[in-house]
């Protein structure tokens, strides 16, 4: 086995210097199980930050699948095969009714992308509204509608046709209290009012119902409801990234979208989908799905094969059989009431649903002076105790909490005791 000065040294020599290592030191990781990841000397590690492996690393029934279906064919849909299309019933069922049509596709940028040009050639328009701070993938087009990248280093900005609205947040954000929910939804109508005056389009809306990249943001309460609605009467297209939030993660619902009460035209999902496998989809309606059948053939050499289809249907079964859901509710209530009596100055709000968490850090609570050096370097604390955490936000002050979710409540107690000393040692 390789050490891990060996293995930086060839990182470096091999791989773009644009890839990030997580940690001040980085961990040597060579297997994982459940809800642990354990380093070359055979030190156990919690993940508390991997929504990937959203039903444990390396789950027996989703290894016994993939395994299985290897042995027998793995293909493109180009042939009939009955387990692609038993796996898309499977899929949809978990959907709203008129949601119905699936494209499978490799990775949530992989899908985003599709989604966007489906919603385009519907509405023949390529005016979009995003909401500041939002990640929606890694391609160019995707670049594009992604504040949080190309608003960051190395970013370019926002090209003319995408729109970008604040970022809907009632702690620090630009509307604030009781009427905060109206502003942001005023926001929309503003970049609606300027899409129309302009040359008439019809916007494309995409959002997440929680926000990742924003900071494990939970949106206003019928911010997303009413937005929708005013994209809609202008004659435009709602796309809901389902792709770190769903999948029974928020613990009352099987997706995001339906804590806000709506119905997306159009919904993309990746990363949990495949429990590490790379698999993602874009579900949209038939009337969208015929549209976009305009002679042009969508073919994706790898989306759809029957060894990443027998992968997400067991992730699916395992996430029923195993009662994922309801665990993902009941350890994420008792983890935010966990945190929540954590009592130290530089915690600013804890907010979330499910396993889906956020701890925001400021330096004071009247200017609310983000603390990123603060949370970086409990981060690192935590991963020095053996829990692996990371940050978030636009700032990167927020602990980001979003692990397997067959996390427990010993694991949560883990955590909270953890960084409750740590805590204290940095006062």
């Amino acid at each position: 086995m390789l050490d891990i000065k060996t293995i930086q040294s060839l990182r470096k020599r091999h791989l773009g210097p644009s890839f990030s290592v997580s940690y001040q030191e980085p961990l040597h990781i060579v297997r994982g199980e459940e809800q642990y990841l354990f380093d070359a000397e055979g030190k156990r590690y919690l993940d508390a930050v991997n929504n990937i492996q959203h039903v444990g690393h390396c789950h027996p029934v989703v290894v016994e699948a993939a395994q299985q279906q290897y042995e027998k064919l793995n293909t493109n849909t180009r042939y009939l095969n009955e387990t692609i299309v038993n796996y898309a019933k499977t899929l949809t069922d978990k959907l709203p009714n008129g949601l119905d049509v699936c494209f499978f596709t490799n990775s949530g940028s992989e899908a985003n992308d599709l989604a966007l040009r489906m919603a385009r050639l519907y509405t023949q328009s390529k005016q979009t509204i995003v909401l500041d701070a939002a990640y929606h993938g890694n391609l160019s087009s995707l670049i594009e509608i992604s504040p949080y990248k190309h608003d960051g280093p190395g970013g370019a900005g926002a090209p003319d046709f995408v729109h970008t609205i604040p970022m809907p947040d009632l702690y620090r954000g630009k509307h604030r209290g009781e009427d905060a929910s109206t502003g942001y939804v005023n926001e929309v109508q503003t970049a609606i009012d300027y899409i129309q005056q302009k040359d008439g389009g019809k916007p494309v809306f995409i959002a997440e119902s929680l926000m990742g990249c924003g900071g494990q943001l939970v949106l206003p309460e019928g911010f997303l409801k009413k937005s929708f609605e005013l994209v809609r009467q202008a004659g435009g297209i709602c796309i809901a990234d389902e792709v770190q939030i769903g999948f029974g993660r928020m613990g009352s619902h099987f997706w995001g979208f339906e804590t806000c009460d709506v119905t997306p035209d159009i919904v993309t999902m990746g990363k949990s989908m495949g429990n590490g496998h790379p698999l993602s989809a874009v579900v949209t309606t038939r009337e969208i799905a015929e549209v976009f059948n305009n002679g042009m053939e969508y073919f994706n050499s790898f989306g759809g094969n029957p060894v990443s289809c027998a992968v997400g249907h067991a992730v699916l079964n395992v996430i029923e059989d195993e009662d994922l859901q309801h665990n993902a509710l009941d350890v994420g209530n008792y983890l935010l009431n966990e945190l929540n009596k954590i009592n130290h100055p530089l915690i600013g709000e804890v907010r979330g649903l499910g396993l889906f968490i956020g701890v925001e850090l400021v330096n004071d609570h009247h200017t609310l002076v983000p603390a990123e050096k603060e949370a970086n370097t409990i981060v690192n604390r935590m991963k020095e105790a053996g829990i692996l955490m990371s940050t978030d936000g636009p700032d990167h002050n927020v602990l980001k909490i979003k692990p397997p979710i067959i996390f427990t409540r010993e694991n949560a107690d883990e955590l909270v005791f953890n960084l409750t000393s740590i805590f204290k040692e940095i006062s």
